[in-house]
């Protein structure tokens, strides 16, 4: 029906705040499932040697995906693999140390009915995700969690609403369920989210970041002041620091520091840069995580580090390399 034949009087909100309340309910009954049969799930997946191969046709095989993705980004190593493709070829993906999650909210997925009898063969560990233990899948797998909910969403029953619903949070229970149990930690999800912000902020050091070689801006303490304003002009970082032939550390000059010595009175021309440099500066060693840099510097409330080893000048990072790399 075109959405035309519509009463322009239609209430919307009315229907999607009864879906909500409809799934939300059914997540209360979900509760109750919540049992050994939830802890015996949890143990097999934590001792198991390979991965989790999660199942599941239709809805179910979205929701599965999903469920696997997060396994696998929570420190559970698994996978999805369609039923029906498994029928034809993609079993060979699943070995003996690996354990089958089946999902089927009715339990009688013809795909993967036709799959047990092999994984039994196999010793391959099963459990199921369905809405009634006495179903065909459910009988026959190791373990079976009940996600079994009073009505779907949908007004005529037929469209998988909150029975998807409680599969995905029946997934999500298990896998930070696991994740607490192996005790994974910010920097784990790290390693497996690379290219995302906070895999920038846990996995970036300073060393990655900073800049080195000609990029230095550096003077030695008898240097003018003239030569030092042409070094920070130079190098574009907004600061030199002052060293020794060996570059150590001995202090900085930055923009900042100019405007102030306006006011001192001092002779612009014939100024030694040792005669105005702040002694010492702020410094952070190169392993030290760029988040770390970036905290440090709102703390202090400055838009550069010193990168050192001890005394030993290596680098100097920026506010905006923080930026470039997406670390704020």
């Amino acid at each position: 029906m075109s959405y035309l034949g519509l009463n322009k009087r239609f209430d919307f909100r009315r229907i999607g705040k009864q879906v909500i309340k409809t799934e939300r309910e059914g997540l209360a009954q979900l509760e109750q499932y919540i049992n050994e049969d939830f802890s015996k799930s949890c143990e097999a997946i934590l001792n198991c040697m390979g991965k989790v191969v999660v199942m599941g046709m239709g809805k179910s095989g979205h929701i599965g995906r999903k469920i696997a993705a997060t396994f696998a980004s929570t420190g559970t190593p698994a996978f999805f693999v369609h039923p029906a493709e498994a029928n034809h070829g993609d079993l060979g993906m699943v070995t003996s140390h690996d354990i089958v999650l089946a999902i089927s909210n009715s339990g009688e997925s013809h795909e993967i009915k036709t799959l047990i009898p092999v994984l039994k063969r196999q010793a391959i560990k099963m459990i199921c995700m369905t809405n009634k233990a006495d179903s065909s899948i459910g009988k026959v797998t190791d373990i079976h969690l009940c996600v079994k909910v009073s009505h779907e969403a949908c007004p005529l029953g037929l469209a998988p609403t909150a029975s998807t619903t409680a599969i995905l949070a029946m997934g999500d229970a298990l896998a930070v369920a696991l994740l607490k149990a192996r005790g994974f930690t910010a920097k784990d999800f790290a390693l497996s989210h690379p290219g995302g912000a906070l895999g920038r902020k846990l996995l970036l050091h300073v060393r990655d970041i900073m800049h080195t070689g000609n990029e230095l801006p550096n003077v030695s303490r008898n240097a003018s002041l003239r030569d030092a304003l042409l070094e920070i002009t130079r190098k574009k970082l907004g600061l030199t620091v002052i060293c020794d032939d060996l570059m150590k550390i001995e202090g900085i000059f930055t923009d900042g520091d100019l405007r102030r010595i306006f006011d001192l009175g001092i002779d612009l021309n014939n100024a030694k840069i040792a005669d105005v440099m702040t002694y010492g500066g702020i410094r952070i060693h190169p392993n030290a995580l760029a988040v770390d840099a970036l905290n440090l510097m709102q703390v202090r409330h400055i838009t550069s580090l010193l990168v050192a080893n001890d005394d030993q000048l290596i680098g100097v990072v920026h506010m905006h390399d923080m930026l470039r790399a997406g670390v704020v």
